[in-house]
């Protein structure tokens, strides 16, 4: 008899459905034009970061659900890692894109770009944790400060994550612009807007950075996950490069940018 599929219960189980559906196929191709960098991830690969993410959050900081871990990154390989590592362990995201510093002090761990450090550093931060979003995810330089740095933190943590506490569907998953989603509803609404946005499994979908960081996670990231998608992010995009660039990815749909013979999914709400 066949057994039904497990319903998710967070968003970390969506990259687990993407590991057992196509482990080594590309899952998550960075670009920054401003610098000419590629990184591409296959599912496995990135399951790796975030389970080393996940350890690190929760061997040192004792990250679980009721966690509140502030985000402040842009869309970046290394921030679908974060993101994905502080829902494996059943804790919630403070989306920072739509949030002011100001309420940063209400997380208990503190994720930023290094140059957003220098004002940070002068607030009453409980943990805070730099990355220096080096395409090869390297430490960062000159840096003096009394950030840790997430880089070399992260690399003595483990492959494998298990979380000390079950993942509780119910709890806290995102807050966002004075809205908050439990970590069930974040499945729940990636599945309809990627529904709603004709998202099928197999569609690969070029991703501007300034439209992702308008829509927010649930949009550049979780919805191609749910549907079975992979995800092309473009920093700094040069538009002149994008059509070839978009050919060469085999790109099937777009999110925030309009190309030739491409469907645009448009800006979702």
């Amino acid at each position: 008899m066949l057994v039904p599929p497990t319903r998710p219960t967070g968003p970390a189980d969506l990259l687990a459905a993407a590991v057992r559906r196509d482990p080594a196929a590309p899952l998550v191709t960075w670009y920054d034009d401003a610098t000419g960098a590629r990184v591409e991830l296959s599912a496995t690969t990135l399951a790796n970061w975030v389970s080393k993410t996940a350890n690190l959050l929760q061997e040192e900081f004792d990250t679980a659900p009721g966690s509140t871990v502030a985000v402040a990154l842009p869309v970046h390989w290394q921030t679908t890692a974060v993101l994905l590592g502080v829902w494996s362990c059943g804790a919630a995201v403070l989306d920072t894109a739509v949030e002011d510093d100001g309420r940063l002090a209400d997380a208990d761990v503190v994720l930023a770009a290094q140059d957003r450090l220098p004002p940070l550093e002068e607030q009453d931060l409980p943990e805070l944790l730099g990355l220096s979003l080096h395409p090869l995810g390297m430490g960062m330089t000159g840096y003096a400060g009394p950030a840790r740095d997430f880089a070399l933190e992260v690399r003595g943590h483990g492959d494998v994550f298990t979380p000390w506490q079950p993942v509780d569907p119910a709890r806290p998953g995102l807050l966002a612009g004075g809205a908050q989603f439990s970590l069930g509803e974040l499945v729940r609404t990636a599945e309809e807007l990627a529904a709603r946005l004709g998202l099928v499994a197999g569609d690969r979908v070029l991703v501007d950075e300034r439209a992702a960081t308008e829509a927010g996670p649930v949009a550049w990231l979780l919805a191609p996950l749910a549907a079975g998608a992979s995800l092309v992010l473009v920093h700094d995009a040069a538009s002149a490069q994008l059509q070839s660039r978009a050919e060469a990815e085999r790109v099937t749909a777009t999110l925030g940018t309009k190309l030739d013979g491409i469907r645009e999914l448009g800006h979702p709400v």
